[in-house]
């Protein structure tokens, strides 16, 4: 007698009750199972080999009638008797017309068809091929062919089947059918005719043949040699032990081998017409799959079997369980962040005073959650505001020594003459400060900038009193690319003041270029100056990655030089995120190349702050 609960009573008959089923009914449906199936896959191998076969042979034996037809063809007999060395009119006459009426129409019905050549005893031979480029052979090389043929062809003129092929590129990936053929003024055979086919033709015989995911056929010459695999690198080894003896003698006789570690079943049937053995290979463990299958099914019938047992046990036991039910339903929407009020039964219980508790504290928790979020929101405000003044902060920083250098220019021209220099440097500076101190519009386009380079380089021109020209590069059709401002001004800028330490030579160079790169638009600055040495040039990586500001240097340094490399990488990054920002390569001596890397498609540039 079972001591205990009530549900501990149902919940044990019934497990007695479905193990019972599943182990009677497992073990009948097993056991018969497994004998039935066993019966079915001999079947089923047998008939596909036997179809296999059959396909195998009609389609070689489609290309023996090809060849049966060229054996009566007066010009190939013909052309078997010349002489070597033949007459050249003789020779290209023949050849001329076996290739147009003999060999051309048979390649274009059969585009498996790799070659058909025919090489008289006397050294005479006609190539011709499929889908590749003509190949001539030479004499010693015809001579080679011919006695390799004449070595694995019968005298008597039947067809011989191999798979090798006259083309080092195609051996061991084509089957070879050749056959002695005779001439035209005796009965004497006099030369051979041959096909050679892709190999892997044959697998298209057999696409419709189920074997599984792992199964597979293969072919094995009466030798014991691989004619064809699905693997090339077997195909012409040898076939050795015990395995070759089952594969040449157990006709339609199913034999296990261990493949690389996996039990595998093998059935073989020979060929009467090619003498090939065809062997179908298919791994046990899907050849049981159906028997697991069933287990399967037993396994998940009897889980319902269980399960609708649960369900009786449950009912006999809701009245009690429904109160906790609710309340735990009421957990998991609060663990969800849903401070769901549960509702309370009729009946007052300690059950019930616990709803009721549970209740008060998601009262509790509701509130305090709502005054921490409201801090948060206020803590976010504040931060996009300071990340707003930053970057406008930023975007006005000017050169302090770019306009002591410019006004000092301009004084200096005032006290020497009266002159339109002035005034195109007066105009220059009047345009850059303009477009510096706009603050409100961050929408600048590639062109906006290149403008603003302009006038940089105007200025630039009476400072060092010599022409120099930038090399812009960029495609039209990223003139209208979207781009942060006052980003490409610094770095032309920040050339002219480290790569050519020593002025400014007719030899230097400073080009503009644009590109798209995956999901990147670039915009690059490239010089060929004395470029950066490597201690300086990781330093500076350095504080791109770390997002160091160029207004945060030492003083003392005196590569500090206005809105810095830095303080650009950091402008692109407020304005598109912290995956994009600046790059610099550089080699000491070769010059260096800064990169601006924004977004390609779909980005709209917002300025900080804005949702």
């Amino acid at each position: 007698m079972i001591k205990g609960s009530l549900y501990r009573k149902l919940l044990l008959y019934f497990l007695v009750i479905i193990v019972a089923t599943l182990v009677s009914v497992g073990i009948s449906t097993y056991s018969k199972s497994s004998k039935e199936l066993d019966d079915q896959i001999r079947r089923h191998m047998s008939q596909i080999i036997n179809n296999a076969i059959n396909h195998t042979d009609l389609y070689l034996k489609s290309y023996e009638r090809s060849i049966i037809a060229l054996l009566n063809n007066r010009d190939v007999k013909k052309f078997i008797d010349l002489p070597n060395p033949p007459e050249d009119y003789d020779y290209y006459h023949y050849r001329k017309l076996i290739k147009e009426v003999g060999l051309q129409p048979i390649l274009i019905r059969n585009p498996e068809i790799l070659s058909i050549y025919i090489i008289s005893f006397d050294g005479n031979a006609i190539y011709d091929y499929n889908g590749m480029p003509d190949e001539t052979f030479s004499s010693a090389e015809i001579e080679e062919q011919l006695r390799f043929l004449l070595e694995y062809t019968k005298p008597d003129g039947s067809l011989s089947i191999m798979n090798s092929s006259i083309f080092p590129t195609y051996d061991k990936q084509v089957v070879r059918l050749a056959r002695q053929i005779k001439g035209y003024s005796s009965t004497e055979y006099k030369g051979i005719l041959a096909i050679e086919i892709k190999s892997m033709e044959l697998s298209a015989l057999w696409n419709g043949v189920d074997l599984g995911k792992d199964g597979y056929f293969f072919i094995v010459d009466k030798k014991g040699k691989i004619v064809y695999h699905p693997d090339p690198s077997r195909i012409r080894t040898d076939v050795e032990g015990t395995f070759r003896d089952n594969i040449l003698h157990a006709d339609e006789q199913m034999f296990m081998v261990n493949e690389e570690g996996r039990e595998r079943m093998f059935m073989s049937r020979k060929s009467d017409y090619s003498g090939w053995n065809l062997v179908v290979s298919m791994p046990m463990d899907e050849i049981m799959k159906p028997v697991s299958s069933i287990r399967m099914t037993t396994i998940i019938v009897g889980l319902f079997t269980f399960a609708f047992a649960s369900l009786l046990a449950y009912r006999f036991s809701r009245s009690i369980t429904r109160p906790i039910q609710v309340l735990k339903k009421g957990m998991r929407q609060t663990e969800k962040g849903n401070w769901m009020m549960i509702p309370l039964p009729e009946q007052k219980d300690e059950i019930t005073e616990l709803m009721v508790r549970y209740n008060l504290m998601v009262n509790r928790l509701s509130e305090l959650v709502e005054q921490v979020y409201e801090a948060e929101l206020k803590n976010h405000e504040t931060q996009m505001e300071r990340q707003k003044a930053e970057f406008q902060s930023l975007q006005l920083q000017i050169n302090p020594h770019f306009l002591y250098n410019t006004l000092e220019t301009i004084v200096c021209y005032a006290a020497v003459q009266d002159s339109e220099e002035i005034s195109d440097i007066v105009k220059a500076m009047a345009y850059m400060l303009r477009y510096s101190i706009q603050t409100n519009l961050e929408e600048i386009t590639v062109a906006n900038e290149l403008n603003h380079v302009l006038n940089y380089m105007i200025i630039l021109k009476h400072r060092i009193d010599r022409e120099f020209e930038i090399d812009v590069s960029v495609p039209p059709r990223f003139l209208l690319k979207k781009m942060v401002r006052l980003t490409l001004q610094p770095l032309v800028e920040n050339v002219f003041q480290h790569a050519f330490p020593d002025g400014v030579e007719d030899h230097h160079w400073i080009r503009i270029d644009a590109e798209e790169k995956g999901d990147r638009f670039r915009v690059i600055v490239e010089d060929n100056g004395v470029g950066i040495a490597l201690d300086h040039l990781q330093l500076l990586q350095s504080k791109l990655q770390t997002n160091r500001l160029a207004d945060e240097e030492d003083g003392s340094r005196k590569d500090k030089g206005g809105i810095g490399m830095v303080n650009v990488h950091r402008r692109i990054q407020m304005v598109f995120g912290e995956e994009y920002g600046l790059t610099i390569e550089s080699e000491p001596g070769r010059g260096t190349r800064m990169i601006m890397n924004m977004p390609l498609h779909g980005n709209g540039i917002k300025p900080p702050g804005t949702a």
